[in-house]
């Protein structure tokens, strides 16, 4: 019988994209977790909002979230936090991703015991979500952080909305959100405008979730909203694709590049935020090759390599930097 050596991921979202000190000292509490990888760190600026990416074994991995979370938790302070996007908490998600030798559901109960642990010990209000979630109206992010960190405290008092674990407010750290989930690809479309309205009624055209905008609902598995990045000084469509073989992030770029002129703007690249597995680029590779015009059996011959930076460009994310496939593609860095 073959060994089993189980490996997951894990993705905590951290209120804090300014402060490099602070992001240094959470990562550094993660890496000294040993048998666990740091794999990707990307801190925003007006999103003011850090994604860590690492892997390892489950047990190994919840002790290295545990420690990031109480990191933060000493380091953040929600208090004074201001951002564009949504978030309910100092630690705003931590969704463990399972990867190799390891089911949804076994992963979940790992969610579940580190959520337990975060509440006990740490006294920050816990939600489990996805496939640990305890309701079926508690699975969805959105629902769980609509009110905001603004809306905590009174979200509290309400009885279909008491945490899983530890019920009572914290102003320093908010609420933290925790749960298993397959893997999900955070992709944002930039648009040659600053008009966030454009932004938002394209998100809400592309989006799952019917909308004035599109009442029977968009893409499947797809979440979108619109905002303004002064970083970037241009409007973005920011998505949540929550699963990629359904909707890759090839058919959402296409989309959104037929509905960008109907709403007086046009689509010039893209931003992911984190880590991408390589079969959602290929697929993109494909679609490139379409545009080019070329025979299949010349992009057959390709190195996997040069259909991955393919799949870069046809959804231009190179636009904003250099995308460097060795860095963002997860096989690579496993």
């Amino acid at each position: 019988m073959t060994k089993k050596f189980p490996l997951i991921e894990c993705v905590p979202n951290f209120s804090e994209g300014r402060d490099k000190n602070v992001i240094d000292a959470i990562v550094k509490s993660i890496k000294l977790v040993h048998g666990v990888k740091v794999l990707h760190v990307d801190m925003g600026f007006d999103a003011h909002r850090t994604v860590v990416t690492f892997v390892g074994a489950p047990d190994k991995v919840c002790e290295a979230a545990y420690q990031a979370i109480k990191t933060a938790s000493e380091l953040i302070d929600m208090r004074h936090h201001k951002g564009i996007h949504p978030r309910i908490g100092a630690i705003d998600v931590c969704p463990l991703v399972p990867i190799r030798d390891i089911t949804l559901e076994e992963t979940a109960e790992y969610a579940r015991q580190l959520g337990q642990r975060v509440g006990d010990n740490l006294h920050i209000p816990v939600y489990l979500y996805e496939a640990a979630a305890t309701a079926n109206y508690r699975k969805n992010l959105a629902d769980i952080r609509k009110p905001q960190y603004e809306g905590l405290e009174r979200m509290l008092t309400d009885p279909k909305w008491l945490p899983d674990f530890y019920s009572h407010y914290n102003s320093r750290s908010g609420a933290t959100v925790i749960g298993a989930r397959p893997f999900l690809i955070a992709f944002n479309v930039n648009l040659n405008t600053t008009d966030v309205s454009i932004a938002k009624k394209l998100a809400a055209m592309v989006r799952e979730k019917p909308s004035k905008e599109n009442p029977s609902g968009g893409l499947l598995t797809v979440k979108a909203i619109g905002w303004f990045v002064k970083e970037y000084n241009c409007a973005q469509v920011s998505m949540n694709l929550v699963d990629y073989n359904v909707t890759p992030p090839s058919l959402v770029y296409k989309v959104l590049k037929k509905l960008a002129p109907k709403v007086g703007t046009k689509v010039t690249g893209s931003e992911l935020i984190g880590l991408i597995p390589q079969e959602p680029l290929l697929t993109a590779a494909l679609m490139q090759n379409k545009e080019k015009k070329q025979s299949i059996f010349k992009f057959v011959v390709l190195t996997n390599l040069e259909k991955l930076n393919w799949g870069v460009e046809y959804l231009g994310l190179n636009a904003l930097g250099k995308f460097d496939v060795k860095k963002r593609v997860i096989e690579y860095l496993l």
